[in-house]
Parts: structure tokens; C-alpha cells; sequence
């Protein structure tokens, strides 16, 4: 027998309000019908949902995890309506995830625009480098590099980077040019978000772990580092391409470059059907293929 899922949107509510009355007067209802719909969805669910007192009301374990669930399908029920109304205008939240450096450099601006094309979809940009569980968190999309390994979600390559070895003249001139790999041993090297360098040597794939006193998950604070002589660094060619032009940094191993790494959109199962998420990623493709493989700032 299947459970009535009635009282979504007033659970919502309660949730986004921290109360019963105001979340009846957001949806314009009494407050009786509020408590009537959440208890018979509670009820549905076999759980309890809030924590009731005099004073406050507060999320259960169960609540917390139902929330997010909740908030997607009302999500999915308001573009639903949008598209049989004849409305195809994308509207309505999107919730994005992406590491910290690409973000800022240029998923922030691809976002920002996409907002004044469309003013009806609210977007929350998250930039983190922590890795996000996109269901549990509520995420629509997520733009990711290199290796995917949840299957739950769909993914589809947006771009390529490429990544280059490079140090300042002056740290070379002081500390000498590394010729072979090994040469790195003897050398400060300066750690990114990643721990092992990727190469391409003789036709095969080669990682090795650098060392180095210091380390840091920026690009840009690698990228300062290498342009204050501190050591050698591996970085995606977007962040040193103007300083290689500029001759501040030199590249090395120029030989052994490894193959570009993928950039990915990835989104759970349940969006790939939102006419919203694939027009958002069609214009961060486009977006970022114009930047990374046409125009050689990879």
C-alpha cells in the first residue's frame, strides 16, 4: 500500500520558518492545518520529523535527513507544473557545488551570468574543496575533475585541463634545472590539492610524490609561491600561462606533460531531467571549451 506523501510543503515550511505560525502565514493557511498535515506525514513516514516544545520546534535525525528530499521534490514538482503550463523559462533554486580555485576563476562568472539571462532561477554556489556527497546535501550539479567514482550520479565531460611543471628563474638559478624526474628528490616542491604529480613518459602514465616544505590546497597561493622563488610546482596551465609568457615562470618537463585531465559536470540521477541544470551545463561547456581548449589557457 502506498503512504500519502500530503504535508510536504508544510513540513517545509515549519523547517524554513522554526515555527508553526510562521510557516502558516507564509503559506497563507490556519496553523492547525500545518500541524494536521505534518502529523499526517509523519505519520506516513512512521517517524517523527520535529521536535515539539512550548518554545521552539526543532528538526529530528529523521527530519534532517527527510528535509532535503522534501525540498527537491517540491523543486521538481514547480518546474513539472512550469513545463505543462507552456512556461519553459528556467525557474526555480539550483544548488552547485565546485572546488574552490575553478570556482572562483570561472564557474562564479559562468553562474552570474546564467542568474541576469534568467532572473527566475535562484542559484547557491557553493566553492569548497571538501568533497560533497551531492544527494545527501541536497546538490543539483557539481562540477568535478579527474577520476568520478559514485555511481549514483550521472556525469557528462564539460572541458579538459592541462597541468605543467614550472619554478621561477631565479629559484633555477639558485638551485640548479632538474633534468630527470628523480632530480625532483633533490628539489623544494611546492604541494597542491593533490599529493602525487601525473606525467607521461614514454607512452606510459607515471606519478610520482613530490616533497616540500610546504603545502596548500590553493592554486593561487601555489602559483605565489612559484613566482616568489620558493621552489617547483605543478599547476593547471590557466593559473601560469600569462607568467610563462611573461618569462616570471619557466616550464619544465615540457616533454612529459601529462594527458589533460577531465572536468565533469555530475548530478544525481534525479535532475538530469530538469530543463535547467542541462541548460546550465551546456553554457559552462561552452563556456569553459572556449576558455581551456580553443584559446591555449588551459
Amino acid at each position: 500500500m502506498r503512504a500519502s506523501w500530503d504535508g510536504i510543503e508544510e513540513f517545509v515550511a515549519v523547517a524554513t520558518c522554526m515555527g508553526f505560525k510562521p510557516a502558516a502565514q507564509m503559506l497563507n493557511v490556519s496553523t492547525s492545518h500545518v500541524s494536521r498535515a505534518v502529523t499526517k506525514l509523519e505519520n506516513a513516514i512512521g517517524a517523527p520529523l520535529l521536535y515539539r516544545t512550548t518554545r521552539k520546534v526543532s528538526l529530528t535525525d529523521t527530519g534532517r535527513t527527510v528535509l532535503s528530499q522534501c525540498e527537491a521534490l517540491i523543486r521538481a514538482r514547480d518546474e513539472l507544473f512550469a513545463v505543462v503550463g507552456g512556461n519553459t523559462e528556467p525557474q526555480g533554486e539550483l544548488k552547485i557545488t565546485c572546488s574552490t580555485s575553478l570556482g572562483e576563476r570561472y564557474i562564479s562568472p559562468i553562474v552570474r551570468q546564467f542568474c541576469q539571462d534568467y532572473p527566475k532561477v535562484e542559484i547557491t554556489l557553493d566553492l569548497s574543496n571538501r568533497l560533497v556527497d551531492l544527494i545527501a546535501e541536497g546538490f543539483d550539479l557539481a562540477i568535478r575533475t579527474g577520476q568520478l567514482e559514485d555511481s549514483r550520479l550521472i556525469s557528462s565531460r564539460v572541458a579538459r585541463r592541462q597541468f605543467l611543471v614550472c619554478a621561477s628563474p631565479a629559484y633555477l638559478a639558485a638551485n640548479g634545472t632538474p633534468d630527470r624526474l628523480d632530480d625532483l628528490k633533490s628539489h623544494n616542491c611546492i604541494i597542491g590539492s593533490s599529493s602525487s604529480w601525473r606525467f607521461r613518459h614514454g607512452g606510459q602514465h607515471e606519478t610520482i610524490r613530490p616533497r616540500g616544505n610546504l603545502k596548500c590546497n590553493s592554486g593561487a597561493s601555489v602559483l605565489d609561491a612559484l613566482l616568489a622563488g620558493a621552489g617547483i610546482g605543478q599547476l593547471p596551465l590557466f593559473y601560469v600561462a600569462p607568467h610563462l609568457e611573461s618569462g616570471e615562470l619557466v616550464e619544465l618537463f615540457a616533454d612529459l606533460r601529462p594527458e589533460p585531465e577531465p572536468i565533469w559536470a555530475v548530478y544525481p540521477q534525479a535532475r538530469h531531467l530538469q530543463p535547467k541544470v542541462h541548460l546550465l551545463v551546456d553554457r559552462i561547456r561552452a563556456e569553459l571549451q572556449a576558455s581551456f581548449e580553443t584559446g591555449g589557457t588551459q
